[in-house]
């Protein structure tokens, strides 16, 4: 039950990048509804997928799994970093580009 866990951090990691890609594409199509719901999707998405890995992380305490916990944690701070700059560039890409844009 608990390998799900890191399922859906990649799953919720991807649908955070994914999210401001798509508002940045449609707004080359003139298409500019809705772009801030796909920023707060995409930053609620990094949230939960930063979190799935700290529960993850609370799981091998619990069962005293130090090892596995010694081998990930370098990996994980990395990939974690990662994931949270990219999601932030990619949705102040796309605040900058529709700041002076209105919902008509």
């Amino acid at each position: 039950m608990m390998g799900w866990l890191n399922v859906g951090s990649l799953v919720l990691g991807l649908i955070a990048w994914i999210l401001p890609i798509v508002s940045l594409m449609r707004y080359k199509q003139g298409r500019h509804k809705k772009w801030a719901a796909f920023s707060i999707m995409s930053v609620g998405a990094c949230a939960v997928s930063l979190y799935f890995q700290i529960v993850y992380n609370h799981h091998l305490v619990t069962i005293n799994d130090w090892s596995a916990l010694m081998d990930t944690t370098g990996a994980l701070v990395k990939v974690g970093a990662v994931l949270l700059i990219v999601t932030l560039v990619l949705n102040t890409a796309t605040l900058i580009v529709y700041r002076d844009r209105t919902v008509k």
